[in-house]
């Protein structure tokens, strides 16, 4: 009877069988009593790994705190001059008495003028807008208010059939230029310039000191059937500004040009499309227009429609200021 008492006793001290204790996997996740593994589940997706820690950010340096506060003081001191000058300038022009017609101030500028405007023409890209202007010039052509000549170096001399630089097909270049300002000291540095861009050429050209609004009809040619004396085109840049009557001058050269083909084209400064810009140009019209000879607050696009012209082109840029117009006469009724 000891003996199956002592095999008992011997078989409940004996460890399970391997396969006994693999037949139940231990639990994946702590169980309520404690007795599961203390370790995290794995993730589902062994691809994922924890994003890097952000490494902190490194203390702006002493000097460039310093370099940067100097520059906030001087943008703010800049301004402040800039504002502090504006307003002088606009009291100063408050106070001045000056005349409608400002042309004659061109006499005394001549000298300095290009030196005036080159830095302001080049921030504003208006070579590239005078290029595109006087490539639409063909034939016969008249710039009148050519002041020292800043459109010379664009003009074409000499006819040629084909294409022109915007692709359009017909007769480019010029048959015969003539250059006409009312100040005597543009002109002749005008007839300098030209000489030295253009030492040798065939077609004739003319200078002449001249009101816009007096300017007549060229010599008629009896070599051309038909000729009446009409200019093909008819150029201006920066020139309404100065004139006492520029609706009129717009009027009269709209009789010199050839009714049906002829063009006259613009290039002109003036209002802009915002009041508040509108606002300092009219500010500071009476100082620069007796500096300059210039009233830049006129209303291009009003004088181009009270002329009576018919539009075939307009553009504008630089807030609205600088006009582009290429303008034909008016159809006459038959």
């Amino acid at each position: 009877m000891s003996a199956p008492r002592v095999g008992r006793a011997a078989l409940k001290k004996a460890k399970l069988p391997a396969s006994a204790s693999a037949s139940k996997p231990a639990p994946r996740f702590p169980v309520a009593d404690g007795t599961g593994p203390k370790t995290l589940p794995k993730r589902a997706n062994q691809h994922l790994k924890d994003p890097p820690s952000t490494p902190p950010s490194a203390p702006v340096s002493p000097r460039i705190m310093t370099i940067f506060g100097v520059s906030a003081l001087a943008l703010s001191t800049y301004i402040g001059y800039l504002y502090a000058s504006y307003r002088r300038e606009v009291t100063q022009s408050q106070s001045l008495s000056v005349p409608h017609d400002v042309s004659d101030r061109y006499n005394h500028t001549a000298r300095t003028f290009d030196a005036d405007v080159e830095m302001s023409e080049k921030v504003m890209r208006m070579g590239s807008k005078r290029a595109d202007l006087i490539s639409r010039a063909r034939g016969d052509v008249l710039e009148v208010s050519c002041g020292t000549g800043r459109n010379l170096q664009y003009y074409e001399l000499g006819q040629r059939r084909g294409l022109d630089n915007k692709g359009r097909v017909g007769v480019h270049g010029c048959r015969s230029v003539t250059f006409v300002d009312l100040s005597p000291e543009m002109v002749e540095i005008t007839k300098a310039k030209f000489a030295k861009q253009f030492p040798e050429h065939e077609v004739p050209v003319n200078f002449e000191v001249q009101d816009a609004a007096g300017v007549s009809r060229r010599p008629v040619d009896p070599s051309r059937k038909g000729d009446e004396g009409y200019y093909d085109t008819v150029v201006q840049t920066m020139g309404l500004c100065s004139m006492p009557d520029p609706v009129g001058t717009l009027r009269h050269l709209g009789t010199v040009v050839e009714p049906n083909k002829g063009e006259i084209l613009l290039l002109e400064h003036g209002r802009s499309h915002y009041d508040w810009l509108n606002r300092i140009l009219d500010n500071l019209a009476s100082a620069h227009a007796d500096r300059h000879g210039c009233w830049w607050n006129r209303d291009i696009g009003k004088i181009v429609r009270d002329s009576g012209l018919e539009v075939v082109e307009e553009k504008r840029w630089h807030f609205g200021t600088t006009w582009k117009y290429v303008l034909r006469p008016a159809r006459r009724e038959k």
